[in-house]
């Protein structure tokens, strides 16, 4: 199995990347952390992360939450709402972390190899 790499040069959108062989889905349970380990096949990755029609907050190495109040506050946690794509680099080793309060929420990540050229 090859690690598909990842150019910097790719819209935001991620329209035209290639197939990755590194590619995670679940259906969120409501207020559940649910996890996924980003494997050690190569030292970086662009996680490219999609949900469905609900809202789900994530966290990298820390548990994601929802906010805590009616004030801004320092947070874990980055909002990705529904049919939205959240690109960020990660590490292998790293711990996505993921929460929703909506029952089979959807969430799709594909994992893209990043170089020394990049």
């Amino acid at each position: 199995m090859s690690l598909t790499p990842y150019t910097s040069q790719q819209p935001v959108d991620d329209f035209g990347l290639r197939s990755s062989d590194l590619m995670y889905s679940a259906a969120l349970a409501a207020t559940t952390d649910t996890t996924l380990t980003i494997p050690g096949k190569a030292p970086r990755y662009k996680a490219v992360i999609k949900v469905d029609a609900n809202l789900v907050w994530v966290a990298l190495n820390a548990t994601a939450a929802v906010p805590a109040g009616t004030s801004f506050a320092a947070t874990t946690s980055e909002l990705v709402s529904d049919n939205q794509t959240l690109c960020r680099e990660v590490k292998a080793g790293d711990v996505l972390h993921f929460y929703t309060a909506t029952a089979t929420t959807n969430v799709s990540v594909v994992l893209y190899t990043v170089g020394t050229n990049n």
